[in-house]
């Protein structure tokens, strides 16, 4: 029963622990460039665009479809970006186990 309890105990630990990461990753970013630098996107731990640069050069009204491509292989990297820094924190706390329905897991 003893081993029972210091599980239970270590599990709490450990879903606080979750919970903490989750509210930072919150506050950490990536960024993530395309075409040379001129579109960059930045992305938080919650894997959500929070900005979104585009250099005034880029801006082509002959050619937009090259500043659309641009920018969605800016937000895509951003993105993974985002998953595995919300990834690499999270196995910090569990220890690498995989657990069902938290985010970056």
């Amino acid at each position: 029963m003893r081993n029972m309890g210091r599980m239970l105990k270590q599990v709490q630990k450990m879903q606080a622990d979750m919970m903490r990461v989750q509210e930072e990753l919150a506050q950490k970013t990536v960024e993530a460039a395309a075409g040379g630098g001129m579109v960059k996107v930045v992305a938080n731990g919650h894997q959500e665009i929070v900005s979104i640069a585009i250099d005034p050069e880029a801006v082509d009204p002959e050619d937009v479809e090259m500043l659309q491509d641009m920018v969605l292989a800016a937000v895509n990297e951003a993105l993974r970006s985002a998953k595995e820094m919300a990834a690499d924190e999270m196995a910090k706390v569990t220890g690498g186990l995989n657990i069902p329905g938290m985010p970056g897991l």
